[in-house]
């Protein structure tokens, strides 16, 4: 997208030459090294650590499922308020309206 190209300017080598165009980018990727280390049988220590492959799997699956892993690094801007939306919950809110489909899936007699 056009906020990630970053344009800038440097001197080439030589002063009679004009500098050559630089294309680079940053890709990030979330991912794990391979899952099935084991280095040693997990019967024959009495020592309370976690075997050395503790979480592979989970954290290959979570890494699959990352439809953007800068999420990893920090939170993403929020994004713009939907007005019309707000103002209409609000409204039901004021009311206290309960929809009916709420009232048939609750329990609960009102």
């Amino acid at each position: 997208s056009r906020n990630r190209i970053v344009i800038t300017t440097y001197q080439s080598v030589s002063a009679e030459a004009s500098a050559p165009i630089r294309v680079a980018y940053v890709s990030v990727k979330a991912q794990t090294d391979k899952c099935g280390r084991w280095p040693e049988d997990l019967l024959q220590t009495s020592e309370n650590k976690h075997y050395a492959d503790f979480g592979c799997s989970y954290q290959n699956n979570l890494a699959a499922q990352m439809a953007n892993p800068t999420d990893l690094l920090g939170p993403r801007k929020q994004s713009d308020i939907d007005a019309e939306n707000r103002g209409a919950v609000i409204d039901v809110y004021r009311q206290r309206g309960i929809s009916e489909e709420f009232f048939g899936n609750s329990e609960v007699e009102y």
